[in-house]
């Protein structure tokens, strides 16, 4: 499955050429049971994301990601890929998911 369809990907770039950072997710991603990421836009040039990332740690960090190791990542032991959740509709801001994650210790999405 490719994490980003084309109107996901369109959506994000258009978001980053607009450069507000506090609107509602485009795209969740999640895999290796606990790591999960609500991404906002994407930097065409660098194919670097902004979003809401939780690598279930208990510290879940808005920030930037690079997709491109996204794409890489493989989780062990049988290397599964990051997924696309598709049927995420976003119901909150960036920063309504933040605050709840940082209160929680993980995103709920």
């Amino acid at each position: 499955m490719k994490l980003l369809t084309k109107p996901q990907r369109e959506k994000l770039i258009k978001n980053h050429t607009e450069g507000e950072k506090n609107r509602k997710p485009v795209v969740k991603l999640f895999g290796g049971s606990s790591c999960t990421w609500l991404l906002s836009e994407l930097d065409p040039e660098t194919n670097i994301c902004f979003g809401l990332c939780d690598l279930g740690m208990g510290f879940p960090e808005l920030g930037d990601v690079s997709l491109d190791e996204l794409i890489a990542i493989k989780f062990p032991p049988f290397g599964l890929p990051i997924e696309r959740d598709k049927h995420f509709e976003a119901e909150k801001t960036l920063s309504e998911y933040a605050n709840e994650a940082n209160k929680l210790g993980y995103i709920k999405a």
